[in-house]
């Protein structure tokens, strides 16, 4: 893990699940850390919980809020004088069919997964230009590559997230700055319960292929070594990785094994 030695990380959706691991796996290493989400008070918990406490700030940070991530920007700078990795995790999900789904929904997703996250990029962007170095992660989803049922929202916005970081990739290769899409498959965190319904109420229970999904520090411990590499993409989880595969082969096969599965 020496590539993340003397850094600067900031991670968003740092309260829980694969932020706050990602957080307590980093923390042993010598790097400091930048925990950002909605809840304050749950990123102070997760601070405590690290090893090397004084190297770690806490920042309020709400995606839906794009006007705010300029100023969001300067003061992550400002507590160690850089940055050199985000993480850009923070997001929701969705479980609902398509024809029940409010517009309203659609939009929130778009809103948080998609354009929160971009809002927070371009901001950051001058900076990582400046200092002719930088390393974008974006946690998207196996969802950014493939479709399943009952997460049209979802998919369309981890789908754009991957269309956006190929170009910027691409645009500021001259700038030693790097992109690492992460796709995860089923990890057991509280996704399914906070993914939103038709009405945007949240589901409020786990389902069983996200129960029996990767164990938290697996991934987290797998995604930290992708980032390393400055992989383009990793697909990280257990057989649905396969479907990233698969559908470059046949998409009509993906699309019978993925009814198959009757995935909810």
């Amino acid at each position: 893990m020496t590539y993340y030695k003397h850094k600067v990380i900031w991670i968003t959706g740092a309260s829980s699940g694969i932020g706050k691991e990602l957080a307590l796996q980093l923390s042993e290493i010598n790097c400091k850390l930048i925990l950002s989400s909605r809840r304050e008070n749950e990123l102070q918990k997760v601070k405590d919980l690290c090893t090397n406490p004084n190297n770690i700030s806490v920042i309020p940070l709400d995606l839906a809020e794009h006007d705010s991530m300029a100023s969001l920007v300067d003061r992550a700078i400002a507590e160690f004088g850089k940055v050199d990795i985000l993480i850009n995790n923070g997001g929701i999900s969705q479980r609902s069919p398509i024809i029940e789904t409010t517009l309203e929904v659609d939009r929130q997703l778009m809103e948080v997964d998609y354009l929160g996250t971009v809002a927070l990029s371009k901001a950051i962007l001058p900076f990582f230009v400046k200092q002719q170095s930088g390393h974008y992660v974006v946690v998207t989803s196996l969802m950014g590559k493939f479709s399943s049922p009952f997460r049209s929202a979802y998919c369309g916005a981890k789908h754009a997230l991957h269309g956006f970081f190929d170009a910027l990739r691409l645009e500021h290769d001259k700038d030693n700055i790097k992109v690492t899409m992460i796709c995860p498959g089923f990890v057991n965190t509280n996704v399914a319960r906070n993914a939103l319904t038709a009405d945007g109420r949240p589901q409020g229970f786990q389902d069983e292929k996200t129960q029996n999904g990767l164990k938290v520090n697996t991934f987290a411990s797998r995604m930290l070594k992708a980032i390393s590499k400055r992989k383009f993409e990793a697909y990280i989880g257990k057989f649905e990785i396969f479907g990233v595969f698969i559908k470059r082969i046949s998409p009509r096969l993906l699309h019978y094994m993925v009814m198959r599965s009757k995935v909810r």
